[in-house]
């Protein structure tokens, strides 16, 4: 807005530049739903590193096909992931601590922070020995909590001065909520905290401090109960948009880019139903669903290709929904650090999610995640070796291959969509075109809010081709697109030609972006031919 001068002199007013810097989004978080030892459940849980994971979640366990997926994910080069742990009738432990007052009424009940039977192994310790101890009207409603794993490197945790007067800053259950990984207070059926009148009573030495580890002295209380729960189900992986649970749960994430959903048993497959839901969930949070080929393709290796053929539309995945999926066959064989890191066959979406996100880190998500360069880390083998006629026969089919080459190991050797069989003749026929599109569509669908209840005519229709155009042409410098020249590589229309004046009226706003992909050389000619001597014409 104008300055209204009121006085001479000399007034200074700054005018905005138009400049609203698109930002690209990230290219590579990886979801993955399944069952693990310990964590929140139905809570997309950020981790950056498979000790993360540990820490959050457990580790890996020889019950969790998810547990080795993200393992996996990390040792060939992921970075960020979401962790949804579901499960099928798991229970949480509980320790009780005995008061001075009349049980059960009067009995401090902790549970175990998630289901599982890792809680059966929570120890609890209580001293009176608080900062008014030696006070001579000292506050009766604190004490000391010490919360430990009885296994070795188990967690430990003090809570010094907590209270049972919801009153007091330290009130146990609200201290246990926001800082214990191990255990809270447990509530009654209506979400209430129970906490008794009195506190509890001393597990330790009454002229003693608490002490971590504990002493030979202590005689901390057990946790009774925990279960893991049954293998599970189709449903429970599908979940529920309502309740944003299964699948769904990525409802309260903001963005992935990637979903990894493995089986719920060792050599056992995803059902069809759960990767049609997934895939079409896909579609809609502009992600890439990746699926692992079925056991049975890879278990005869004289007929693996023809069992990969004749399986692919067992699987349901066509439809356009089928863009946003990628199929990777075999399966691989690794060591397992659960039995003794003896050999088993597990399923490559985890090692296919972080090849990629290795990728896109090193060269660009524009860079089929394929090649020499796409190296499979920390496995020995592939389940099925294929042949070059083999490969042959999938590919067109848009199965992508994985391979073992006598000197370049074991390779990710495809980089076709499930749109990306020969007949369909898709413009989403490769991988890398369609991860573009997803980041270019997200990003602008982030970057441009702004433009939201602006007015709507010529000055906004130029903000938003400066803006627009400036993030096109910083992925035309990086290499993403073809052409020489920017006129050549991409295009950003915003004017009267692309929103007419009934458009204006009904309060909208089109944009046209159009690029031009890079598409893999997935098929290298030579041609030889012989020079006939020095012949003069």
């Amino acid at each position: 807005m104008a300055v209204a001068p009121t006085f001479p002199g000399v007034y200074i007013e700054e005018i905005p530049s138009g400049v609203r810097t698109i930002t690209g989004v990230a290219t590579s978080i990886t979801a993955f739903i399944g069952r693990a030892l310990r964590g929140p459940i139905n809570e997309p849980v950020t981790i950056a590193s498979f000790g993360d994971f540990e820490r959050l979640f457990g580790g890996v366990w020889a019950e969790s096909m998810m547990s080795y997926a993200v393992r996996d994910f990390y040792l060939n080069g992921g970075n960020l992931a979401l962790i949804i742990r579901i499960h099928n009738g798991a229970e949480a432990a509980t320790i009780t601590l005995p008061t001075a007052g009349s049980p059960p009424d009067d009995e401090l009940v902790l549970e175990a922070a998630s289901v599982g039977s890792w809680g059966g192994q929570l120890r609890a310790l209580v001293n009176h020995r608080t900062r008014d101890a030696d006070d001579p009207n000292p506050d009766l409603n604190l004490f000391n909590l010490t919360v430990f794993e009885d296994r070795e490197g188990g967690t430990i945790e003090r809570f010094l001065n907590v209270s049972i007067d919801a009153n007091d800053p330290r009130y146990l259950p609200r201290v246990l909520e926001q800082s214990s990984l191990l255990v809270r207070v447990q509530r009654d059926n209506l979400g209430e905290w129970v906490v008794p009148a009195v506190r509890p009573e001393e597990t330790t030495a009454p002229a003693s401090p608490p002490t971590s580890p504990p002493s030979e002295t202590d005689a901390p209380v057990a946790a009774v109960g925990g279960d893991d729960g049954d293998a599970l189900e189709p449903e429970h992986f599908e979940g529920s948009r309502n309740d944003k649970i299964g699948i769904f749960a990525l409802e309260k994430a903001d963005l992935f880019n990637l979903l990894c959903i493995p089986p719920a048993t060792r050599h056992g497959n995803t059902d069809p139903a759960v990767y049609q839901a997934a895939m079409a969930y896909c579609r809609e949070r502009r992600a890439m669903l990746i699926v692992d080929p079925p056991h049975e393709w890879g278990a005869s290796p004289a007929s693996a290709a023809a069992n990969a053929r004749d399986g692919l539309s067992g699987l349901g995945l066509s439809g356009v929904d089928g863009r946003n999926a990628a199929l990777y066959f075999p399966r691989v064989v690794q060591p397992d650090p659960e039995r003794d890191r003896q050999l088993d066959t597990f399923v490559p979406c985890g090692i296919i999610a972080g090849v990629m996100a290795r990728t896109d880190s090193q060269r660009g998500v524009w860079k089929a995640p394929a090649g020499l360069d796409a190296a499979l880390n920390g496995i020995q083998g592939l389940q099925v070796n294929l042949t070059d006629d083999e490969n042959g026969q999938l590919n067109p089919l848009g199965i992508n291959c994985l391979r073992a080459f006598p000197v370049n190991g074991r390779v990710v050797w495809g980089a076709r969509t499930l749109r990306g069989a020969d007949q369909l003749a898709d413009e989403y026929k490769y991988i890398p075109v369609r991860r573009l599109a997803l980041f270019i569509e997200e990003s602008l669908y982030r970057g441009t809010q702004w433009v939201v209840f602006e007015p709507n005519d010529e000055p906004l229709w130029a903000q938003i081709r400066l803006n627009v155009g400036a993030f096109m042409q910083n992925l035309f410098r990086q290499g993403a697109f073809q052409g020489k020249t920017p006129r050549e590589a991409y295009f950003v229309k915003c004017d009267k030609e692309t929103t007419t004046q009934n458009d204006i009226n009904l309060g909208i706003v089109n944009i046209l972006v159009g690029f031009a992909p890079l598409k893999p050389a997935e098929f290298v000619i030579i041609k030889i031919q012989q020079i006939a001597g020095q012949i003069a014409a």
